[in-house]
């Protein structure tokens, strides 16, 4: 029942939001340049890694030795804008479409993450991630790792068509208020590095 409301429902959202998709894709393209799609590799359903796709928000701006400039430096106010009206996540109904997200379920985070989640946080791969989910109505980057991923696996254990219902109507109040979109001091979630073997996390 729940890939099928995913299917339809993002194949509607697609229709109905398409003017707005291109007129995001037209401004990104004139202000930032190719590519407008930003494509990263993310794990998916029990951990399958996927190609996840969103609307690029920062430059291609790197260092003398080709490295790419903090974050703060290249989310340009634009981009905070897309962000900030989670217009960059639109692209991501195409992945609903294939089966990669669901619409609600916990947010699929970097590869790089798989190998550092104690067991009881890596149970939030479980269910396919989704572009909404728990933690994202209470809180989103105002919160911490640890609160994250204790409301996610609290949404694998508690799933239900009537909470991702309540998710997704929440979701919407959420982005008209803008709420939780950065935390505090950051523009972007800072990474997550682990635990030490004492539980502590690690800096």
């Amino acid at each position: 029942m729940k890939r099928t409301f995913d299917f339809l429902a993002a194949l509607i959202g697609l229709t109905i939001l398409l003017p707005v998709i291109f007129l995001v894709a037209v401004l990104i393209r004139i202000k930032l340049g190719s590519p407008v799609l930003f494509k990263q590799t993310r794990p998916g359903l029990h951990g399958k890694p996927f190609a996840i796709f969103k609307f690029r928000t920062m430059t291609s701006q790197c260092d003398e030795q080709g490295r790419l400039l903090p974050d703060e430096i290249r989310l340009t106010r634009f981009g905070m804008l897309l962000r900030k009206l989670s217009l960059d996540e639109l692209p991501q109904l195409l992945n609903v479409l294939r089966g990669e997200l669901s619409l609600v379920g916990p947010r699929p985070l970097l590869m790089d993450y798989m190998n550092r989640y104690t067991r009881e946080q890596a149970r939030r791969h479980d269910v396919r991630p989704g572009i909404t989910g728990w933690a994202q109505i209470n809180g989103r980057n105002d919160l911490s790792w640890e609160q994250k991923f204790e409301l996610d696996v609290w949404y694998v254990d508690h799933q239900s068509f009537g909470l991702d219902m309540k998710i997704l109507w929440m979701t919407v109040i959420k982005v008209i208020k803008t709420e939780g979109v950065s935390r505090s001091g950051h523009v972007t979630m800072p990474e997550f590095q682990g635990y030490a073997s004492n539980g502590a996390v690690e800096k």
